[in-house]
């Protein structure tokens, strides 16, 4: 009934409950209820259950502003993404990312930022790095020079990237060895019996682009086999159609493609389909990622799985524990895997 007095007159008041409303209606001291908020786990049980009585009561919500300011966290963690916005939300790994992340952070009480930093807006990314705006940051997608060494020095906050770090940066990273990626996509193919097999490369400013080349070139290397072509995209689908289009006005005979990303795969097919060239009796088509459209019955694309949701998420965790000091591994690969379908 004291409980219900006390809610009576904190409503009638007009505002928010307090720590002063909750320490009156649990009959503890303030600082008791701020121990209890926090979590301090020296306080008495039946103090306790007192004050969390009162707040579910109260409907009490922790000024979490005042609590950074005294614990020097902000409650946010930042998802760096050097891309422009038209390939953020048209890009399905990315979609995949994001969710990753969220499904990462869920257990913890850190707010999501969202950051997508184009080549136009590294001012205002570092501006936001220098800032002190996120107790720890994510970044995927990261090309070469996109966001220097010294910046991500000076943010001073744990930071994870989605995919192997730029050379000459030192920091944790969840991946997937792409290297494996590329010599799976080639070994799959000589396994068909493909001899003149042709890749679209991704962004050699990538990490992830330049090791699945690397591993494509390995694995053919090791067959005795020069690769038929080798031309170079940016991971979305028009740039697949256009390198197939040079590709084939180039006269170069080929009996296979592997293109460095799923939708470079899919433009591919379309400009293959365009001009006549039966897949896979003509042409053999791989591509990378496992987007959800490639599994598409009207598709049925093989392609190099590439778990982004998991990434992510295992990034997002990797990152909490470095936020909270625990000990943890400082980088993870995780192994690929092919999803064989009817495009080989």
């Amino acid at each position: 009934m004291a409980i219900l007095d006390g809610l009576e007159e904190t409503s009638a008041n007009g505002r928010g409950a307090t720590l002063e409303d909750v320490a009156r209606v649990a009959g503890v001291s303030r600082a008791t209820v701020s121990r209890v908020v926090r979590g301090d786990v020296q306080v008495r049980r039946d103090k306790v259950s007192k004050v969390e009585e009162a707040v579910r009561a109260l409907g009490y919500v922790p000024n979490n502003a005042a609590r950074s300011l005294a614990s020097r966290q902000t409650g946010a963690v930042a998802l760096i993404v050097p891309e422009h916005e038209s390939r953020v939300f048209t890009d399905p790994f990315f979609v995949s990312a994001i969710s990753g992340v969220t499904a990462g952070l869920d257990a913890s009480d850190k707010q999501l930022l969202l950051v997508l930093s184009s080549p136009e807006d590294h001012a205002r990314t570092r501006r936001f790095l220098r800032g002190g705006h996120a107790d720890g940051l994510l970044v995927v997608s990261h090309h070469e020079g996109d966001l220097s060494v010294e910046v991500l020095r000076e943010a001073a906050v744990p930071v994870v990237f989605i995919g192997r770090p730029p050379e000459g940066l030192t920091a944790s990273f969840v991946d997937l060895d792409n290297i494996e990626g590329g010599r799976l996509a080639a070994r799959h193919l000589i396994e068909r019996g493909r001899r003149r097999i042709a890749m679209i490369c991704g962004p050699q400013d990538m990490p992830a682009a330049v090791d699945r080349r690397e591993g494509f070139e390995k694995e053919l290397a090791d067959a005795g086999i020069e690769p038929a072509w080798l031309s170079f995209g940016d991971f979305t689908l028009a740039s697949g159609e256009r390198e197939t289009a040079a590709l084939l006005e180039s006269g170069i005979p080929f009996d296979a493609l592997f293109a460095s990303s799923d939708l470079m795969a899919l433009g591919a097919l379309k400009k293959l389909e365009g001009q006549g060239v039966r897949v896979p009796e003509d042409v053999a088509v791989i591509g990378f990622d496992d987007i959800a459209s490639a599994a598409d019955d009207t598709i049925s694309l093989t392609t190099v799985v590439n778990p982004g949701r998991r990434l992510a998420e295992l990034a997002a965790t990797l990152l909490l524990d470095l936020i909270n000091g625990r000990e943890t591994e400082q980088s993870v690969v995780l192994r690929p895997e092919l999803a064989v379908r009817s495009t080989t």
